[in-house]
């Protein structure tokens, strides 16, 4: 059987290593669906599409697309990606990576690269661990939940990406959980189109590690859990969203604003001319 996402997919690399319930491939699918479909419309060129991710669960996306891609270094993905905007602005630089590789190793690099509005899309695949490297704790890490680096609980509140987003800069922000596929890939399409710092958040699924710990082994009652604590809110400021796994997490646009991105204000100081 074809699969209609088979030609931006390199078929010959499948099956993938995500463990059962895993919501990556959610992920994956809504962005590859956003890119089919906005090159139907005209609207994009998949060639000129680069896809980045760093190392972890979600940092093995980059050898399954059929894309230019690059499998980066703990927490490098966007260090990488902005060296290849700025190589050749003409690209379409998406990094497609997870909460411990974007915020945690890779914490300052996330920081500057919205501050400067950098022209590239990141989406954060958020599973709220370490899973890949047997359960750590990472930045995202629910206050209170055992890992195998806080046996008694986790006493650190989470890190919420999508307020450190706003306050250092991006023009498109929203989160989504894989429980809401379209609203992710619609989400997509409409930040593929814009210029500067766009950042989208997907709660995503890990039964395998994370729910084991929080006493959802399995992965269909993990999935029920998520679609009862998401609230789509619209209308909102990314400050007001909540991200609170034992109560709400609020999902939905909280930012879509037009202002110059990097590559424009760098060709306006530099007066780089086009050949």
């Amino acid at each position: 059987m074809i699969h209609e996402l088979d030609d931006l997919l390199r078929t010959e690399r499948l099956p993938h290593v995500w463990c059962p319930g895993c919501g990556i491939g959610i992920a994956l699918s809504a962005f590859l669906r956003a890119v089919k479909m906005l090159a139907r419309r005209g609207k994009i060129d998949p060639k000129k599409i680069v896809f980045v991710s760093g190392i972890g669960c979600t940092g093995r996306a980059a050898g399954y697309v059929k894309l230019d891609a690059a499998h980066t270094p703990h927490g490098r993905a966007l260090a990488y990606a902005v060296g290849v905007k700025l190589a050749n602005p003409e690209l379409e630089v998406v990094v497609f990576t997870g909460d411990g590789d974007l915020v945690g190793i890779g914490g300052n690099h996330f920081l500057h690269a919205a501050r400067r509005n950098f022209d590239v899309l990141v989406i954060m695949i958020n599973n709220m661990i370490y899973a890949l490297t047997g359960g750590q704790l990472a930045p995202t890490t629910p206050q209170g939940v055992y890992t195998t680096t806080t046996p008694y609980g986790n006493p650190e509140p989470p890190l919420d990406a999508v307020k450190i987003a706003a306050v250092a800069g991006a023009t498109y922000i929203a989160r989504w959980p894989v429980t809401l596929p379209l609203m992710l890939q619609k989400s997509i399409e409409r930040a593929l189109l814009k210029k500067g710092f766009r950042f989208i958040e997907v709660i995503s699924t890990c039964p395998e590690i994370f729910g084991r710990h929080i006493g959802y082994r399995d992965p269909v009652e993990l999935l029920k859990y998520l679609r009862k604590i998401v609230r789509v809110r619209k209308g909102i400021s990314p400050l007001e969203a909540e991200y609170d796994w034992f109560k709400v997490i609020d999902c939905g646009v909280f930012l879509d604003i037009e202002k110059p991105g990097y590559i424009e204000l760098y060709n306006k100081y530099f007066k780089v001319e086009k050949k």
